[in-house]
């Protein structure tokens, strides 16, 4: 789970490299293609199944099955993308004309605006954990904060609070809004009185609770992150607006910014109309059919549809808050272009990978005291994502299997580093074939991480028929050119990170 700088690795030939380009984009085109004729050719019994939507495109039927993305479209519709509109109006005219009170001003609208649509009931909710989190936090004990705060993200799962909840509103998709309000503002609470443990005893009183108010009602990041610490958030919302150069490039950056969500925006619709991935992962049936090569774009499709969701879902918050002057966490980097497991949680949510480190695995002692505490450190952080997700089944399988990624890596890391195993690499392999080795062992990594994340994005049932087919079955005939692939991707991303910033 910690952090290190980008590793220098030796440059291959660029025949080389244009192969591997070749390669991976030649990959990735002609297995969505056969994703693509078989949702066609499958089209009348998923559109029975799944009910499929009237789509946008002409000819084309939307696949809907996607929760995520489906829920958050709809909420940008209703009221979502208007209440983001006028934090940036507002935003905007206090900096110019009140910069004074633009902190008061953006907190009194973020709370407004969470009880247009969350009512004064799911308000009060959030209100109630806020009250309880900051009390506990004034005992400056990071223990009883703790305590605190997980037992407040666990009356999330408490059925008979689930009745009563769901009962204050008329859609279910009311209720999932609530829920995912009140987990997110759970990492905020946990920020905040961690925060304030740490911090010297003589700042207290009001002025802490004028803060939390205000990191927690911030509304760009209120209802599904990114994530940003309480330290780094008023750090940043203290600074002078003065001393932003973006005044004079706003409209700009504005303009592109949007050009680039919206762009992220299409792309997405369009995955969802020529290939009806998330249906099909559904059936069981359909996953046991299908051709080797729809098989991995069926994979692959998964993944990059879940890496331009959260392009959109993060872009729109993170360009409102840049605008805010705020530093808000990196946009997700290319899920193709990830080789590792600790690559993935370093750059996937920055955000919520630096809350991780800072609140969980360094205060529990991280790579200081050797490698069981780094073991038990990583372990627990995993542990609390699970929790903090739900902690469904499929997802303590997906944790598991992150963490033994995470350390199978660091093991080998370690194991290479070793001065028996570094002289005898030393002797006897060049740098380029070093990177080659480098990049074999990725491809395995790489297809455990695919798979867990498939088991994160479809479940257990996704997962097994996956090994089954690519690892049992196939083991000598789909295995080996996926991960022939996989290597591809591996020098590709190994290429693109290993590039100074």
């Amino acid at each position: 789970m910690t952090s290190k700088s980008k590793t220098q690795l030796t440059p291959l030939p660029w025949t080389e490299i244009l192969a591997y380009w070749v390669l991976s984009f030649g990959s990735h085109l002609y297995s969505f293609y056969q994703l693509h004729r078989f949702s066609k050719q499958h089209e009348a019994g998923l559109e029975r199944e799944f009910q499929l939507e009237k789509g946008l495109l002409e000819g084309y039927k939307r696949d809907p099955s996607d929760f995520e993305w489906s829920f958050w479209t709809e909420w940008a519709k209703k009221s979502l993308l208007w209440t983001l509109t006028g934090h940036g109006i507002i935003s905007r005219l206090t900096s110019i004309f009140y910069p004074k009170l633009r902190v008061p001003v953006l907190t009194i609208y973020g709370l407004l605006a969470a009880s247009s649509v969350l009512g004064v009931k799911g308000v009060s909710v959030l209100l109630v954990h806020l009250g309880l989190s900051f009390s506990v936090a004034q005992l400056r004990k990071t223990t009883l904060s703790w305590a605190c705060n997980l037992l407040l993200l666990s009356t999330l799962h408490i059925q008979p609070l689930q009745e009563i909840q769901r009962s204050w509103y008329e859609t279910e998709e009311e209720y999932y809004l609530l829920l995912f309000s009140v987990a997110v503002c759970g990492l905020r609470f946990i920020s905040f009185s961690l925060e304030h443990c740490w911090c010297p005893p003589d700042r207290g009183g009001v002025v802490p609770l004028c803060w939390l108010f205000s990191y927690t009602f911030y509304h760009p990041f209120f209802y599904n992150g990114p994530i940003i610490t309480y330290k780094d958030y008023i750090e940043q919302m203290r600074r002078p607006v003065e001393e932003s150069d973006r005044d004079g490039s706003a409209l700009s950056y504005l303009v592109l910014r949007s050009g680039r969500i919206l762009l992220w925006w299409c792309i997405a619709e369009y995955m969802i109309h020529v290939m009806y991935m998330h249906s099909i992962q559904s059936n069981e049936t359909y996953l046991q059919i299908l051709p080797p090569w729809a098989l991995g774009g069926l994979a692959l499709a998964l993944v990059q549809f879940f890496y331009v969701k959260y392009l959109v879902l993060f872009g729109l918050p993170s360009m409102l808050a840049t605008l805010d002057k705020l530093d808000p966490p990196k946009l997700p980097s290319c899920v193709s272009i990830m080789y590792s497991f600790t690559g993935m949680w370093r750059h996937f949510d920055e955000g919520l990978y630096r809350w991780l480190i800072r609140y969980v695995y360094v205060p529990l002692g991280g790579s200081r005291h050797g490698p069981l505490y780094k073991i038990l450190s990583t372990g627990l952080a995993f542990g609390f994502v699970c929790h903090w997700h739900g902690g469904h089944d499929y997802l303590q399988y997906w944790a598991l299997m992150n963490w033994a990624g995470v350390l199978v890596e660091n093991g080998l890391k370690s194991l290479f580093a070793s001065s028996f195993i570094h002289s005898i690499v030393e002797q006897n392999f060049s740098a380029a074939m070093k990177r080659r080795i480098i990049a074999l062992l990725s491809a395995f990594s790489t297809a455990m991480l695919i798979l867990s994340n498939l088991v994160f994005l479809g479940g257990i049932h996704v997962g097994r028929i996956f090994w089954k087919r690519v690892f049992i079955q196939g083991w000598s005939t789909v295995a080996p050119p996926m991960l022939a692939f996989l290597y591809c991707f591996a020098q590709i991303g190994l290429d693109w990170t290993s590039r100074p910033p």
